[in-house]
């Protein structure tokens, strides 16, 4: 069973930085994506950024392109989200998915959703 455990999240300053971290457990074919995604209150899910593990290739949404950056540790099974120059609008719940299809993709192809961790953002 593949489950994943996003953590990092918290309080932080617009204009701050914060880690998150996406870590990976039961996870044993190699050829998968992970998908970040966000939903705000009474908003719809939105798609932020692609981490393909075969080659390390990322992709990310044009409301986070240039702060935000996916990447890895392999050893840990472990997938983060570096987040810099936060605004308020980033505050929202963040979570991370798993596809074996194309990502960016249809949202019914991720899976395996964990519970979420809570960014806010104050000015």
């Amino acid at each position: 069973e593949v489950k994943f455990v996003e953590s990092g999240g918290g309080l932080v300053r617009a204009g701050g930085s914060q880690r998150l971290s996406c870590a990976a457990s039961g996870i044993t074919f190699d050829d998968y994506d992970i998908g970040w995604f966000r939903q705000a209150p009474g908003k719809e899910r939105e798609w932020l950024s692609c981490f393909r593990r075969r080659d390390g290739r990322t992709e990310y949404a044009d409301s986070v392109k240039g702060r935000f950056t996916t990447s890895s540790d392999n050893a840990k099974d472990t997938v983060y989200l570096q987040m810099s120059s936060l605004k308020p609008e980033d505050t929202a719940v963040y979570y991370c998915a798993l596809t074996y299809y194309a990502c960016p993709g249809p949202m019914r192809d991720f899976n395996s959703w964990g519970q979420g961790t809570q960014v806010t953002v104050s000015s």
